[in-house]
């Protein structure tokens, strides 16, 4: 009965985490600029992992395997938004043609 209780809460958070990945990936393919890109891939990594691991946490129940899980959404969480900003830093650093990429508005408000 347990069991089935766990795989009934946790079917959501997976397929959540899958349309997540699915959409990134998507974005990823249709976006133009670098930068928009990259936050697609990034944005949709970090919460589709969370959800993923949250859905295989509640599947494998109070564990040490759980605890492990919980430890890789902690990684992820604080790895992953550190390392797009470097990379967007470094891309807005370097690229010498930012301005013709990015839309500018006339007025000059942001």
């Amino acid at each position: 009965m347990i069991a089935w209780l766990q795989l009934i809460i946790s079917i959501p958070f997976l397929l959540i985490g899958l349309w997540t990945l699915c959409c990134s990936v998507l974005g990823v393919f249709r976006f133009k600029y670098v930068l928009n890109r990259m936050h697609a891939a990034a944005m949709g990594d970090s919460l589709g992992i969370l959800f993923i691991l949250i859905g295989l946490m509640i599947l494998s129940g109070f564990s040490f395997g759980t605890l492990k899980l919980a430890l890789i959404v902690l990684f992820f969480w604080v790895a992953g938004p550190v390392s797009s900003h470097m990379i967007a830093n470094m891309e807005v650093t370097v690229n010498e043609e930012l301005e013709k990429e990015c839309e500018v508005p006339e007025d000059g408000t942001v």
